[in-house]
């Protein structure tokens, strides 16, 4: 009978603190510049088939609300609230998704990091 060895002769060198240290330094600058430009990051959103249109930056603030001069009789004030407040919430979900998904892009899916972003409003 032949023996055959099954130990794996080429080891896998570990990681080295500093090694992970760079990394973690690295994605955390990746993270702020990835920050930085949600800030100048639009999403244009429209309601009411067009009716009005929401512009939101990134960072989920407000830059305009356009609405067709049409709706602006007073007997469409409910209406028209209701889809301002439909296209705003609209906007700030794209926007939470672009925001999500530029951090995801730079932590790859790491485990945990999910948590640390949806702390941070990003996840």
């Amino acid at each position: 009978m032949t023996k055959r060895s099954f130990h794996n002769k080429t080891k896998k060198k570990a990681a080295s603190p500093n090694d992970m240290l760079g990394q973690v330094q690295k994605m955390q600058q990746e993270m702020a510049a990835a920050q930085a430009a949600l800030e100048s990051e639009t999403v244009s959103v429209t309601a009411g088939g067009g009716a009005i249109t929401v512009v939101i930056t990134g960072h989920q603030r407000l830059q305009s609300i356009t609405i067709n001069p049409e709706l602006l009789d007073p007997e469409e004030a409910d209406f028209l609230q209701d889809m301002l407040v439909a296209g705003v919430n609209a906007a700030i979900e794209q926007s939470q998704a672009l925001a999500a998904q530029r951090m995801e892009g730079i932590t790859g899916g790491i485990g945990g990091m999910d948590g640390l972003l949806g702390g941070l409003g990003l996840g």
